[in-house]
């Protein structure tokens, strides 16, 4: 059955429940600033090529954990509009909490969650761990090899890098993420397609502009918040 967890609890479950992680990771927050203990945990995930995904609500992802997350292969990160939900899942457990994955909750808050085993509460566990995946479903994944932003700070870099004309309108050029908004995708869904296209290459865990991209008006960038595409306004998919 359910198990109550106070803060120190929750705190104690959720590093032990990362830790036994053998096959999968979900980690839903909407604040996100992961403290030095968790880092480890996670990068010990990644090295043992656990599949993790990470959800997390609020636009302002710090500079240090945009650099981290980019060296983490096998972690993937998508942004939810309107996040409130906290939970936190592997294949045998799950916890249900008031935490958030934030340093200061962490060390200051008083929290209280619960903890749900698969094995003595299959069914409710089931339940959480498809609300879960309907999460994951309606969130952007945010590549943070590529953009390593959200839209509304790549708007930001975008100011100092784009090429504009103010009297052509098509020599405005647009990012990845809003090139997907105008063709009506979701950004890794467009970035998939610029592969399986020839526009991009994968070379280890980066995407690359080809030749073809090149050609078609694509332009690769180095913005304060790491490299990013640039497309004509134009630009289709075939």
């Amino acid at each position: 059955m359910a198990k109550f967890l106070n803060t120190s609890g929750t705190n104690y479950f959720l590093e032990e429940l990362i830790k036994s992680a053998n096959d999968r990771l979900i980690l839903i927050s909407p604040f996100l600033k992961l403290n030095d203990r968790i880092k480890e945990l996670l990068e010990d995930k990644n090295r043992l090529k656990i599949d993790v995904r990470i959800i997390y609500g609020k636009n302002e992802l710090q500079n240090d954990e945009i650099t981290w997350l980019s060296k983490l292969t096998f972690v993937r990160t998508s942004f939810c509009k309107n996040l409130h939900a906290k939970c936190y899942l592997n294949e045998e457990s799950c916890i249900i909490t008031s935490l958030n994955l934030y340093e200061f909750s962490q060390i200051n808050n008083n929290e209280m969650g619960v903890s749900i085993s698969r094995a003595d509460d299959a069914q409710l566990y089931q339940d959480t761990y498809e609300e879960a995946q309907r999460i994951i479903r309606i969130s952007d994944e945010v590549r943070m090899s590529l953009e390593k932003v959200t839209a509304n700070k790549v708007d930001k870099t975008l100011e100092t890098t784009k090429e504009k004309s103010t009297n052509n309108k098509s020599n405005l050029k647009l990012t990845s993420s809003k090139l997907a908004k105008k063709l009506a995708k979701k950004t890794d869904q467009l970035i998939q397609d610029l592969i399986t296209q020839g526009y991009l290459e994968v070379q280890g865990d980066k995407q690359l502009l080809t030749e073809k991209g090149r050609q078609a008006g694509g332009e690769s960038k180095h913005g304060r918040y790491g490299d990013f595409f640039l497309w004509d306004e134009g630009f289709t998919l075939s």
